[in-house]
C-alpha cells in the first residue's frame, strides 16, 4: 500500500498532467486535502484508504464548528470528491465515500462591477511618462479590453500580440482563443512594446510580454499590487481587483447589445451558464436604474 505522501504524489501529477490545473488550483486541491488528513490523523483511527461517508460527514460538521464558510466547506468537499474520484480509478479504494455529503449552500452573490465612468477613471490614472507608466497603462488596457483572468494577462509572451490585425492570443491550457482590442488598447500596447520594452527586459531573449521592473514576467502579486495603487490613486471606493475588469468588460459588452455566445469565447468559459451570471447582473442594474428613477417606485 502506498503511503500518504506517495498518494498525494500520484494525486498531484494527475492534477497537472490530465487535468491541467493551475499552480493556484492545484495549491486549492493540496491545502484542502492536507486539512483532512490532519482531521483523520488527530479525530479518527483509520487509513485514508479507510475512510467512510460518516467520516467526511463528521469533517464537514467540525469544519463548520470551527467557523468555516459554507463556500470553503464546500471547495473542501469538491477537492476531496475529486481526490477520491482518482483513489477510486487508480484501484487504491473500492468507493468513493465523498457522494451525497450534504454541504449548506454557499449564498450565490452577484459579482461587482465598474460602472463605464469608472472605468475610464482608473484608465486614466497610469501617465505614460515613464516606463513603469507605459507598461502599467498597456496592461490596464489590455485587461479590460480583454477580459482576461489576470493569470492569462501575465502568461503574455510577445509572440501573442498580433498588431496588425487588432488581436491577442490568449492560451490556458492546451487551448487558444483570438481576442480583439480596442483601439487605445492596441495604442497603448503598442507605445509599450516599440517605447519601453526593450528597455524594461533583464535580457534580450525574454518572452514575457509584461515585465516587472527587474526585467522579469510580471507575477500575479506584482500586478495585485498595480491595481490596487491605481484605484486609490482614482479614489474609487468599490474593491477592485484584477477579476472586477473581467466582470465588467463582459457586463459592458452585454449592456452594448453583445450575444451571450460571444462573450463566452471571449472569456473562454468552457460552459454558457458561467457567462449568463451577466445577464442576470444586467437585469439587476436595470431593476436598480429603475428603483432609483422611477417617481412612484419609491
Amino acid at each position: 500500500m502506498l503511503s500518504v505522501s506517495e498518494m498525494m504524489t500520484d494525486f498531484n501529477d494527475y492534477l497537472l498532467s490530465v487535468k491541467k490545473v493551475s499552480e493556484n488550483t492545484l495549491l486549492s486541491y493540496r491545502r484542502d486535502i492536507n486539512q483532512f488528513c490532519e482531521y483523520v490523523d488527530s479525530k479518527l483511527d483509520r487509513d485514508l484508504t479507510d475512510i467512510t461517508r460518516e467520516d467526511v460527514c463528521k469533517f464537514v460538521k467540525a469544519s463548520k464548528r470551527k467557523g468555516k464558510s459554507p463556500a470553503t466547506i464546500s471547495r473542501s468537499v469538491a477537492s476531496l470528491r475529486c481526490f477520491y474520484n482518482f483513489m477510486l480509478t487508480k484501484g487504491y479504494v473500492s468507493d468513493n465515500p465523498v457522494t451525497d455529503i450534504p454541504v449548506e449552500k454557499k449564498e450565490k452573490k452577484l459579482p461587482e462591477i465598474l460602472t463605464s465612468s469608472e472605468v475610464d477613471l482608473l484608465l486614466e490614472q497610469p501617465v505614460a511618462d515613464s516606463l513603469k507608466g507605459y507598461r502599467d497603462k498597456a496592461m490596464l488596457e489590455i485587461l479590460y479590453a480583454t477580459g482576461m483572468r489576470v493569470t492569462e494577462l501575465i502568461s503574455l509572451d510577445i509572440d501573442d500580440v498580433n498588431m496588425a490585425a487588432g488581436l491577442i492570443r490568449c492560451r490556458r491550457g492546451d487551448k487558444d482563443r483570438q481576442i480583439p482590442m480596442y483601439s487605445a488598447a492596441i495604442n497603448a500596447l503598442n507605445d509599450y512594446i516599440n517605447i519601453v520594452r526593450d528597455n524594461l527586459i533583464a535580457t534580450p531573449d525574454e518572452r514575457a510580454l509584461f515585465v516587472n521592473m527587474n526585467g522579469e514576467r510580471m507575477s500575479r502579486q506584482g500586478f495585485w499590487k498595480i491595481i490596487k495603487y491605481y484605484q486609490e490613486k482614482a479614489g474609487i471606493q468599490k474593491d477592485i481587483t484584477p477579476h472586477t475588469l473581467r466582470h465588467s468588460f463582459a457586463t459592458h459588452l452585454l449592456e452594448n447589445g453583445a450575444d451571450l455566445k460571444s462573450i463566452q469565447e471571449m472569456l473562454g468559459h468552457s460552459d454558457i451558464s458561467s457567462t449568463q451570471v451577466y445577464a442576470k447582473l444586467v437585469k439587476q442594474h436595470l431593476k436598480d436604474v429603475y428603483i432609483k428613477a422611477h417617481p412612484r417606485a419609491k
